[in-house]
């Protein structure tokens, strides 16, 4: 890559979570594995990536990741507690410092007048809290897959980069 242009996330945040000796996984719905695939996209990325979960199905939200039943019925799949609960989840199960998660509604369909289609929830759990933040996207499938992806790699390196206040409320 050209020295002049800015490095893509993944490379910053495999900088970062080198230098600090840091592990992430990730907990992906709605993205259905492309945020590992970006974070793998770095040669000696094995060195801070131990893997992740793609939890299409509330059943393996459920089973694989240790959200409760009561939480996708009370707020839904694609929620803030729901993110958190996978970040958590995929934190645990995989041994890592740093778990990040998405859900979302990609589209065309699967809105409803509450959650249209392009709500996407992230979030990130780590030693120190867990954060989430809610998103509106109006692309296509694709490219809302892609703009969550995006989203998540950013909350990540603002974490990385110091900001604890990614949603002002760290549970």
């Amino acid at each position: 890559m050209p020295d002049n242009l800015p490095k893509p996330l993944e490379y910053r945040i495999g900088e970062l979570l080198r230098v600090r000796g840091l592990l992430v996984v990730t907990a992906e719905s709605c993205t259905g594995g492309l945020i590992a695939d970006r974070l793998t996209d770095v040669p000696g990325s094995s060195e801070y990536f131990a893997g992740g979960v793609v939890a299409y199905a509330n059943a393996v939200k459920t089973s694989t990741l240790g959200v409760s039943p009561m939480t996708i019925t009370q707020h839904g799949a694609v929620s803030r507690e729901t993110v958190l609960e996978m970040a958590h989840g995929a934190r645990s199960l995989l041994h890592a410092h740093l778990a990040v998660s998405v859900s979302g509604i990609a589209g065309p369909g699967g809105g409803l007048p509450d959650k249209p289609v392009g709500t996407t929830w992230i979030g990130l759990a780590a030693g120190d809290g867990a954060w989430a933040r809610l998103f509106y996207w109006e692309g296509d499938r694709r490219q809302n897959k892609l703009s969550s992806a995006e989203a998540v790699l950013q909350m990540l390196l603002d974490y990385l980069n110091g900001d604890r206040l990614l949603d002002g409320d760290p549970h």
